[in-house]
């Protein structure tokens, strides 16, 4: 700990979803005693293309005290109810990762354990059809319910949802000023971070420094030396265009998924417009083939020029390093698949408020944090690269190599628990609950051997029974919900 260096100024580096959100909720939570600033350029885009989220969001909105129609009305939102895979375990095949719970668990087993043995004796339908999220999906439906309520993120201008933060952290008495960093000014003893010149000449100092620099982490990367743990052996993905265009249709409550011959594209409705975009890896896709890809798959008239976005997937081997706090991409990155990276920048936050250096930088702080973090962002990582490793694709090397490569070990054993005995067992620190890995791995094509014995403590009569009561009730609370659209215009008047 540096003695007697009590952490008033805090600097954020970088504006954007990630500067934006941590300006506000450290303003908001604890920054009454707190000098505040957050340096951005006007000229330096934001990345700016990940416009999906995934449900842990409306905590960060709790506590931040927003209202829900004043945020969609402001981002041009929508509501997500999960993401509709294609082609991913096989051509023309289909399945849906919903937020939601499917049917009714015990305390020993989940309701896919009830489902398998009611499937193995005719009694089930697809598993799909015991998740509410799903088939409200599927039939372009949402609104907001009690017993119970469906689980929903939303989709979003990622550009206007910083502004909307902005505004936010302002009101709580954060400072912006506008500029290029031109230099990272380190103490020659300690090596923390002084203070940050601007081009303009400008010095701003501060006790502890905030990374929101996106892809380039001019404060913990480049100043401060921290490399990256490069995880591209198994998330090969290095590349993205992006591209914006004209809705012409209802826009429904998920994110679409659709693999390809060398990676995949997203396809995200917000009110106004339409996200596209195509993920690949030039190892296996020039640059000129996947735009093509992107081109061929948008139904829409394009209102942006493409943007190639290049990055490289892994994390920073610290998040916290002596008195910066990387938060967002410059801590690293995990490709878009399953709409993440706000979630991280959120997290990261948090825990940055949970552990905050109030008496000085504190070395078990910062081991706590980063040993979080990383957790976090590990676990995360093996749900991404499940979705690569477990599938049937034969038709091109770059599905081949991922269903081939070696994953954590972590991951296997997930797999063969699942495989081999139906079982999950739920990690304390995973964003994905039983849920989510059931619906991924069985639409992916893995399917459990048997169920937990605790089922056959029901009788053929009774498991009948419960069954058709799981799909009465969806049905009940399906049929009450109105069209998306119509639910968004009513509430937003």
């Amino acid at each position: 700990m540096i003695k007697d260096k009590l952490v008033n100024k805090v600097v954020i580096a970088g504006g954007g979803t990630a500067g934006w959100m941590a300006a506000a909720t450290i303003s908001k939570t604890i920054g009454k005693r707190l000098e505040i600033t957050l340096i951005e350029s006007d000229s330096i885009p934001t990345v700016g293309v990940g416009e999906a989220t995934v449900p842990s969001l409306l905590t960060i909105h709790q506590l931040l005290n927003i209202h829900e129609a004043d945020f969609l009305k402001a981002v041009n939102g929508t509501y997500k109810l999960g993401i509709m895979f294609e082609n991913w375990t096989r051509l023309d095949h289909k399945y849906f990762h919903s937020f939601g719970k499917s049917g009714m668990s015990c305390w020993a087993a989940g309701f896919h354990h009830f489902w398998s043995r009611a499937k193995e004796q005719k009694m089930a339908k697809d598993y799909a059809e015991y998740s509410l999220e799903t088939l409200a999906a599927e039939k372009n439906k949402f609104a907001h319910m009690q017993d119970p309520n469906l689980n929903y993120a939303y989709h979003l201008d990622s550009a206007k949802y910083g502004q909307f933060l902005r505004g936010i952290a302002e009101k709580h008495g954060v400072s912006r000023i506008e500029g290029k960093i031109d230099n990272v000014n380190l103490d020659k003893q300690s090596g923390h971070i002084e203070s940050i010149r601007l081009e303009s000449g400008q010095v701003v100092d501060g006790d502890l420094f905030i990374d929101c620099t996106g892809f380039r982490s001019l404060l913990l990367g480049e100043a401060l030396g921290v490399g990256l743990n490069d995880w591209s052996d198994t998330l090969p993905a290095n590349a993205a265009y992006a591209v914006q265009t004209e809705s012409h249709r209802p826009a429904v409550p998920y994110t679409r998924s659709i693999a390809l011959d060398a990676g995949w594209r997203w396809q995200i409705p917000l009110q106004n417009r339409v996200g596209n975009g195509v993920v690949f890896s030039t190892n296996f896709k020039s640059e000129e083939s996947a735009l093509q890809d992107l081109l061929n798959g948008i139904d829409g008239k394009p209102i942006t020029e493409p943007r190639l976005i290049r990055f490289t997937t892994g994390q920073r081997k610290e998040f916290w390093h002596k008195n910066c706090v990387s938060v967002g991409l410059s801590s690293g990155f995990i490709e878009p698949l399953e709409s993440t990276s706000i979630h991280l920048i959120q997290q990261a936050i948090i825990w940055l408020i949970s552990l905050f250096p109030t008496q000085g930088i504190d070395d078990n702080l910062i081991k706590r944090f980063n040993q979080q973090m990383t957790v976090e962002t590990e676990t995360i990582r093996d749900f991404i690269v499940l979705h690569y490793h477990l599938q049937q694709r034969h038709d091109h090397e770059f599905w081949r190599y991922l269903r081939d490569m070696k994953v954590s070990d972590r991951l296997q054993q997930i797999m063969d628990l699942f495989h081999n005995n139906g079982t999950i067992v739920e990690e304390q620190d995973d964003l994905f609950a039983e849920n989510s890995w059931v619906q991924v791995m069985m639409g992916q094509g893995l399917i459990p051997k048997q169920y937990h014995p605790i089922v056959d403590m029901m009788s053929d009569r009774d498991l009948h029974m419960f069954m058709r009561q799981q799909e009465n009730v969806i049905q009940q609370k399906l049929s009450k919900l109105p069209m998306h659209a119509q639910f968004i215009q009513h509430f937003l008047k």
